[in-house]
């Protein structure tokens, strides 16, 4: 079917026929059969690469020139929002009815903000957690969206990620029924379940542009599904890595999914060795220019050395524990083709879109965070990792290669993960954590609610569905006891308002126990001693702080001596040692030297060396650490401690930029960080007013500075003074 003959306006067409759309491929035929123009609730599940997307980009681009309304983009994470963000800011070039531009729009932080801003907006591209925040706040704007577009709706079934998005969508079927859903994913088994739960038709297809072909490497051959085999030419290196360099000696890509981080970076060294005899010399060029680009950027770590080392021989290692920096110069060098084998954890597949023509699967097991050790692939986390496979328009074939332990018989993973179907998903939303936290952003956002109008919220859920109604209700009546008993919640008859103190955690977007935990050792803290310690251990206690770096055994040392040191200026009661509780006391204690280091300015290979801290770990830390500071002070002035206002703000600037109290005033300056603001003060520049009177050639001849930035400092400085 054509393009053109579609019902959308003109311009749209235009504007698509550019970008090479012409033909539609059968998943967005069936969309549109199935009414995806006519205001139809639909659940589009097809594989990856499919045009899913380009359905959500017609059903917005309609919407908005025929001056029906907004659009919100729905996706499980930043990165994918930035992607989607590209991607339909080509709607940029069209004229609305009223003769303005359509305007695209993004967000994915900033929780105690309340997005109104965003109403200029007609496409408003947003993580669920910055959604779910926008809807707290009950931005104007909300009224006027018709079309909500949820992505990767099978994160339903996450554990983590799961009980916002649901909940989301069920906000939306019940306040704003006159409004379409779009639910897009590639893999759902229960998909009639999920789309009776949604109201939504359901376009179920398993075409792919591009042909996967699926198999077992055993013995130096790879075994495929289909009956056919090949030889691979052994390496010495293992086989993912022979199974990547075979396609590559075909003139493909491959990427390669390994279990743990430590086996990628394993991996992708052993495999550059190899890879960099393939080159050719503009290749090697290339690779040798992208590694100097990793060395550049931020702090040098034995983590960036291993990687720029891996980088100049063609192969990249990809895992959360890298800065986002060097995440985003990987993946760019694999687009262009610079990284001919990548190798990543999974959590690469439920991020950018990343297609190669051979994905390896390096093991079938995999490390739970939650379970605390290795277990088996899901058989939906492996069609995640397959969905990967084949590029569109440059493959005719997607090739996946499972790697197993010589004991393994290729059928048997056949038969399991090939021809294996993956499993339902299940509502995340019996977790009592999840449901309390969600309970109370309903009686925040709409006071006066009864016990009966909960109830009937949340017999709209997925949870609802598959629980039995006095389940469901048992867990809402649980979930509200707790808000009534810690005063998040007081009921006025049989109707429920959140107090101030309810409302504000509602709006600081953290789980009600951070709250209660936060207001409660804030309340007898005492006065006098430095809290800096005190402080991070708090935050760094909470349910809401992440990544979390547990304690180990060679810890133990350095966890006495340190409580020993600053054994005053803890906040929360420190049980004693020896005692019981202890070891649960210092589970967080690791996560707190770490971030305690930091504000001391150790260097990120220190943190590395000492505590197993990976940069984009830290910088995890850090950026969450950052908003639990701030909702930390938000809470201190609620419960009047007005004293600790001004050290909760310090050591929120010292998280920020991992630097010493002295080094605050020196950091308000744009471009100057935790290493140019030690350098300026090693150098004599101890306040703002000296850097102010120094000669800008001095500053510019300093390590790191530079006559750009010296010369920003000074007009910086100029503009305040003459303020």
């Amino acid at each position: 079917m054509k393009l053109e003959s579609l019902p959308l306006p003109q311009p749209l067409i235009t504007l698509l026929n550019e970008q090479g759309y012409t033909d539609l491929y059968p998943p967005q035929q069936l969309a549109y059969e199935a009414g995806i123009f006519d205001g139809a609730n639909l659940l589009v599940t097809t594989p990856t690469a499919s045009g899913k997307t380009l359905v959500a980009i017609m059903a917005t681009g309609r919407l908005i020139l025929k001056g029906l309304g907004k659009a919100v983009y729905l996706t499980p994470l930043r990165a994918l929002a930035s992607e989607k963000y590209e991607e339909f800011k080509a709607l940029e070039q069209l004229e609305k009815p009223d003769g303005s531009s359509v305007r695209v729009a993004i967000s994915t932080g900033d929780y105690d903000s309340s997005g109104e801003s965003l109403g200029s907006g007609d496409v408003i591209i947003l993580t669920n957690e910055r959604f779910d925040s926008i809807l707290r706040h009950n931005a104007s704007w909300i009224e006027h969206v018709k079309l909500f577009v949820a992505d990767e709706v099978h994160l339903v079934g996450d554990g983590h990620r799961g009980p916002t998005l649901e909940t989301l969508l069920t906000k939306i079927l019940a306040f704003a029924s006159d409004s379409q859903i779009l639910a897009l994913s590639a893999t759902v088994t229960n998909s009639e379940t999920i789309a009776k739960w949604l109201g939504a038709k359901l376009v179920d297809v398993k075409w792919r542009p591009v042909k996967l072909l699926e198999g077992v490497y055993h013995y130096n051959q790879i075994v495929f599904a289909d009956g056919s085999s090949r030889n691979i030419v052994p390496s010495g290196r293992g086989g993912p890595i022979d199974a990547a360099l075979d396609s590559l000696r075909n003139g493909g890509q491959s990427l390669v999914f390994t279990e743990t981080r430590r086996r990628a970076v394993s991996l992708a060294t052993k495999s550059s060795e190899v890879v960099a005899k393939l080159l050719s010399q503009k290749e090697k060029r290339e690779a040798i220019g992208m590694s100097e680009e990793i060395m550049a950027e931020g702090e040098e770590t034995e983590l960036s050395r291993n990687l720029a080392k891996a980088a100049s021989g063609g192969s990249a290692f990809h895992h959360a524990g890298l800065s986002s920096e060097h995440r985003r110069i990987v993946e760019d060098g694999f687009r262009r083709g610079v990284i001919k084998v990548l190798c990543a954890t999974p959590t690469l597949a439920a991020g950018v879109n990343l297609p190669a023509r051979r994905v390896v699967v390096s093991s079938l097991m995999r490390y739970d965070t939650e379970y605390g050790g290795q277990t088996l692939l899901s058989v939906l986390e492996y069609k995640q990792l397959a969905g990967r496979a084949g590029r569109p328009k440059f493959d005719t074939v997607g090739e996946v290669v499972v790697v197993t332990p010589p004991s393994m018989e290729p059928q048997d993973v056949i038969e399991q993960y090939v021809k294996g179907e993956p499993e339902p998903l299940r509502s995340q939303l019996s977790n009592i954590s999840a449901l309390r936290t969600h309970i109370l952003a309903a009686i925040a956002t709409y006071p006066g609610m009864s016990k009966q109008d909960l109830n009937n919220l949340f017999s709209k859920t997925l949870f609802a569905i598959q629980y039995q109604k006095e389940t469901v209700e048992a867990r809402v009546s649980r979930g509200l006891d707790y808000l009534l008993e810690e005063g998040l919640v007081e009921a006025r008859g049989i109707r429920f308002i959140a107090t101030e103190f309810g409302r504000r955690v509602s709006m600081l977007y953290i789980d009600p126990a951070t709250g209660v935990l936060f207001k409660n050792a804030l309340k007898h803290a005492a006065d006098g001693a430095d809290k800096t310690v005190g402080i991070l251990h708090l935050v760094a206690s909470c349910p809401d702080f992440t990544p979390k770096f547990y304690f180990r055994n060679h810890d133990w040392e350095e966890a006495i001596e340190f409580l020993e040191e600053h054994k005053d200026e803890f906040i929360l009661p420190m049980a004693k040692e020896r005692s019981l509780s202890f070891g649960d006391a210092l589970k967080d204690f690791r996560t707190l030297m770490a971030m305690h280091g930091w504000i001391n300015e150790l260097h990120e290979d220190k943190l590395l060396n000492r505590y197993g801290v990976e940069p984009g770990d830290l910088h995890r830390a850090v950026e969450n650490g950052d908003w639990l500071l701030y909702s930390l002070g938000e809470i201190a002035k609620l419960v009047g401690k007005n004293a600790l206002l001004r050290e909760i703000g310090e050591v929120r600037e010292r998280n920020r930029y991992g630097i010493k109290k002295e080094l605050i005033p020196l950091t308000t300056l744009k471009g100057v960080g935790r290493v140019r603001a030690r350098t300026l003060y090693n150098a004599g520049y101890t306040s703002l007013e000296k850097v102010s009177a120094a000669n800008v050639d001095a500053i510019a001849t300093l390590p790191k500075i530079g006559v750009k930035t010296a010369k920003l400092i000074k007009q910086q400085l100029q503009k305040r003074r003459s303020r």
